[in-house]
């Protein structure tokens, strides 16, 4: 099992997406339960720009269980697929849970401010936005203004006098 997963990988890797994804189905066939499998070839169906053929084995591996490493990382591929179908809805829900249980996850946060932009949620999407530049940035031209980057990120629409 071990080599024909290492096998599915290294054909994804070496962008041959088809035959990593019959690779992925013939190990989902034995091991039907594996969430871990599931994971991969929705991996690989994102890889391909096939999004639509992703869902089902994200939303498969995230119903069976993950460790915590790839169960952020079917969340955050989810919440982006369905984003690009234009399924706005369903990638909001899918990016809330995220980060209900991985509130650290900055590169959930930045794609779900995506998602926040499609559903004009603007405010609230360059807020979250902001606030990753301030807590991630290690550019010299931003960390002088870390502090104010974060304070303004909450008051975008507020007018000084």
């Amino acid at each position: 099992m071990k080599r024909k997963i290492e096998e599915a990988i290294a054909l994804r890797e070496s962008t041959d997406y088809k035959d990593s994804i019959d690779r992925w189905k013939e190990l989902i066939q034995a091991e039907p339960a594996n969430a871990f499998l599931h994971y991969q070839c929705a991996w690989t169906h994102d890889a391909m720009g096939n999004e639509s053929g992703a869902v089902p084995y994200y939303e498969e591996a995230i119903r069976l269980g993950l460790d915590d490493t790839d169960l952020q990382g079917a969340y955050l591929g989810l919440g982006s697929t369905y984003r690009t179908l234009g399924e706005y809805e369903k990638s909001r829900e899918v990016f809330e849970k995220g980060l209900e249980h991985f509130p650290e996850n900055t590169a959930m946060k930045v794609f779900y401010s995506m998602t926040l932009y499609n559903l004009s949620e603007h405010r609230k999407g360059m807020q979250l936005l902001l606030e990753c530049i301030a807590e991630t940035s290690q550019d010299p031209g931003i960390e002088p203004y870390k502090k104010a980057i974060s304070f303004y990120s909450g008051r975008l629409d507020t007018v000084w006098e």
